[in-house]
């Protein structure tokens, strides 16, 4: 079966595929910092979750300081924190003419590779895949995400070299995915929801779609993640990418977004991480699940989904209940 169907049957299945990954410390009694630092660790995370849960899919880690410290970026690591990037690597365009593009391998991007690999190799149920930052979301991390926004603005050819060089990684880096036996990727481009619709069309999108036609095929799927709040404004521009799948942050109505990616769309989201997931009980998560499942009833390309990656230190009983409303909605045990 190609990845094309795959994903038309999940549609028909009634599992969900949500953003989870990093509450798998609990389930293997390890910390963040080991599961961001070794690939055995990683792989056995992912392996436990996919164990644990009936997920339409396992997703890797969404770790998105990986990709800039493979470009030289100081990243802050704690050992019950997600990695995060510490200061600026390019402030002016001569420092994003001099920027050296890393060969896939550099930092921790040949950990995650063979972590995605080793779990690949293990679950045979379900498709696996791996989770990577977007062009605009690492540019952004190169130059600082508040400046980048005002890059678009006061130097925009600073903006477009720095992208002109993450893209070409980010392709390798999804190929090498690809090579080691996953099944897709998941792109997380959440900087880009935050610019208005014409920046988000001249600095994210073109970029983007290059990299989604570089890898996508039968056997390969795309899912572009953005969990901006802009998102609803750009839906003719996201419509373009030509992604599998689209997934949706809940700072948005997801029926809204049904409507406009189109009913042929397929649209995963979009139930709060941090409301729902680690501040909710399983009483509210039931509650939220069947509401929103019920309120997109109609709509037959939604996937229900996370709105975006599960923290850490998600109490499992609420993932659990996650699982069991989706069960629930769709009349499965």
């Amino acid at each position: 079966m190609s990845m094309k169907q795959c994903i038309r049957q999940i549609l028909g299945s009634g599992r969900p595929l949500p953003i989870l990954s990093f509450p798998s410390v609990s389930l293997i009694g390890t910390d963040v910092y080991t599961l961001t630092h070794d690939a055995a660790t990683q792989a056995d995370g992912i392996c436990a979750v996919a164990a644990r849960t009936d997920s339409a899919a396992a997703v890797t880690m969404m770790d998105l300081s990986v990709e800039a410290e493979a470009f030289g970026c100081e990243i802050k690591a704690a050992k019950n924190e997600i990695p995060t990037v510490v200061g600026a690597l390019v402030t002016d365009e001569d420092e994003a003419d001099a920027l050296g593009v890393p060969e896939v391998g550099a930092g921790r991007t040949g950990l995650y590779v063979e972590a995605a690999r080793m779990a690949k190799d293990r679950i045979k149920d379900r498709p696996v895949l791996a989770g990577m930052i977007g062009p605009f979301s690492l540019a952004g991390r190169l130059m600082d995400v508040s400046e980048a926004l005002v890059n678009c603005i006061t130097d925009p050819d600073m903006v477009h070299t720095t992208l002109r060089k993450v893209t070409p990684f980010l392709i390798a880096y999804a190929k090498a995915f690809r090579a080691a036996g996953l099944d897709g990727i998941v792109i997380a481009e959440p900087l880009s929801g935050l610019l208005s619709p014409a920046l988000e069309a001249g600095f994210s999108t073109p970029y983007v779609r290059e990299l989604i036609a570089a890898v996508s095929s039968d056997d390969f799927a795309v899912v572009y993640h953005n969990c901006g709040p802009n998102t609803p404004l750009m839906t003719d521009s996201l419509k373009t990418l030509a992604a599998d799948a689209y997934h949706f942050g809940n700072a948005v109505d997801i029926t809204v977004m049904l409507e406009r990616m189109g009913r042929d769309t397929v649209v995963c989201g979009n139930i709060a991480p941090s409301d729902l997931f680690v501040g909710g009980t399983p009483d509210s998560m039931r509650t939220a699940v069947l509401a929103l499942c019920e309120k997109t009833r109609a709509y037959p390309g939604f996937i229900l989904s996370s709105g975006c990656d599960i923290p850490p230190q998600t109490p499992w009983n609420n993932i659990d209940a996650f699982f069991a409303a989706a069960r629930e909605a769709h009349g499965l045990k």
